[in-house]
Order: structure tokens, then C-alpha cells, then sequence
């Protein structure tokens, strides 16, 4: 299953034009479970705009229920990267809350997300930094104390990057950066995984579809029409008020005082 949804992400990412912010490439012998891409910032009020930022992706074997693993190749001066290229970013930890770092489960990896929500995360994150929670603390206290010291730090390093832009391969002048498309695999996923009903999805967390909820109008027109022959009992009207209407007889609970709660009926 996996590779399935691999194979439909790499297609989708790596359509010529499609992403001009990316360059995606598999890893040694083609290997779906790594993945050789590079960042390129086009922005031109961003720090960063110019760079070209290799990095890899790692995928593990029961993607998408964990998340993948992401380090840029070269150095790179943030608050939130560490000196080995690895980010402090929520959306890459594992999956459900966690009460030590304050994190809740929306922020961080779902089997929902995919790789394109992941790398536009970590694109956005370059300009703006959490400093707060820095992996990097002397790039966070330089933000704060001397921005256009960092300004220089991170031009050296967008410099430094230019150096692995493939012989031909042409640098946009600007990007958009438009949302992730709905992902028809994810149906599929779904599917496959044998879930046949999820919190989030349309059909309800309880199951059957809305489709399954529906009735034929022409069947109650039937049944309509067969009431209308029958005789109404007055006595059998009142029973069926009581089943359906509280009361304090019936409840065995006095309406007026409400602090009270419900006894039983003596039988």
C-alpha cells in the first residue's frame, strides 16, 4: 500500500511545471522510500529567495501511519534547523498529542497529510521562524539581536546552495504556491486499509452513508396511504403520547423541582 501512494505522490509532485518550488527526484536505484528534493525559494521578500535547498526524505515502510524523516544536505542557518540539517517542525512528529511539548494531534503528522502539506510546511517555516522553541539557539538569538547579521549568515548559505542546481535546470523567478488538490489515492487509501469508517469522513463516525439513510419517497407515500384506511384507536392515540411525551406520572419525577432525579415506577 505504500508504494501505491508513493508512486501517485511522486507523479503528482514531479509534473514538469507543475511545482516550480520543487524539484523532485527518487533516491539510488530508484528507491521509493527515498527521495532526493530540493527546495527553492522564490519569493523575492523572502530571506531566503534564491536558494536552492537539497534535501532527502525517508519514508518508513507503514507510511503514511508514520511520518517521514527530512534533513537538508547543506547547512542551513534557522532557528528551527539543527546543525545537521533536521527540523524542529510539528507536523513531521509522530502521530496523537503530546502533553510534554504542548503540542496537540492536529498539529502534528496524521495518515491524512501528505508530502506536498509537509514540504509547503517546511517552506513557510523558513520565514517564520518559531524562536521560542529553537533548535537552533545562537540562529534564534541572532534573529532577535542582529537581523542583519542573520541576513548575511543565511545570503552565504543561499550562495553555498547554488552550487548543486543541476547542469540545465533553469531557477524560476517566482512561484505560487497554491494548496494541495484533493488526492483521489486518499479514497483509495482509505479503502485499502480495510477502515470503514473514519472521525473525519462524510459518512459519519457511526457508518453507512447518506445514501444507505435514505428511504423511497413512493414507499412512504404506500404507507401514507395505508394509515389513512385504518380506523384510529383512541386508546391505542394515548399510549403512543405517553411513550413519546415526558411526564411526571411516568417518569416518576416531579418536573417542578429539578434538583430531583428520576426513581423507578413501583412495579
Amino acid at each position: 500500500m505504500a508504494e501505491r501512494i508513493l508512486m501517485n505522490e511522486f507523479k503528482q509532485l514531479s509534473k514538469p511545471g507543475e511545482n516550480p518550488w520543487l524539484n523532485v527526484q527518487l533516491g539510488k536505484g530508484d528507491n521509493l522510500f527515498l527521495w532526493d528534493v530540493a527546495i527553492i525559494v522564490s519569493n523575492p521578500t523572502s530571506v531566503y529567495h534564491g536558494g536552492y535547498f537539497k534535501a532527502e526524505l525517508k519514508f518508513p515502510s507503514n507510511y503514511p501511519y508514520s511520518p517521514p524523516e527530512f534533513r537538508f544536505l547543506r547547512p542551513l542557518w534557522h532557528p528551527n534547523i539543527y546543525p545537521d540539517g533536521k527540523l524542529c517542525i510539528s507536523i513531521l512528529h509522530p502521530p496523537g498529542e503530546d502533553e510534554m511539548s504542548g503540542e496537540l494531534a492536529s498539529e502534528r503528522w496524521s495518515p491524512a497529510q501528505r508530502v506536498e502539506s509537509v514540504l509547503i510546511s517546511i517552506l513557510s517555516l523558513l520565514d517564520d521562524a518559531e524562536v521560542s522553541s529553537a533548535a537552533n539557539v545562537d540562529a534564534g538569538v541572532m534573529l532577535r539581536n542582529d537581523p542583519e547579521a542573520y541576513n548575511a549568515r543565511v545570503r552565504e548559505n543561499i550562495e553555498t546552495s547554488k552550487k548543486d542546481i543541476p547542469e540545465g535546470f533553469i531557477m524560476p523567478s517566482s512561484a505560487e504556491i497554491k494548496p494541495p488538490p484533493k488526492d483521489d489515492a486518499s479514497d483509495d487509501f482509505w479503502y485499502d486499509s480495510g477502515a470503514e469508517s473514519f472521525g473525519g469522513s462524510d459518512e459519519g463516525s457511526f457508518g453507512g452513508s447518506d445514501a444507505e439513510m435514505t428511504y423511497d419517497e413512493d414507499d412512504g407515500a404506500e404507507d401514507d396511504t395505508e394509515d389513512d384506511d385504518v380506523e384510529e384507536d383512541p386508546a391505542e392515540d394515548e399510549a403512543k403520547r405517553l411513550a413519546v411525551t415526558p411526564n411526571k406520572q411516568v417518569l416518576g419525577i416531579n418536573l417542578e423541582d429539578s434538583s430531583r432525579t428520576a426513581t423507578p415506577r413501583p412495579t
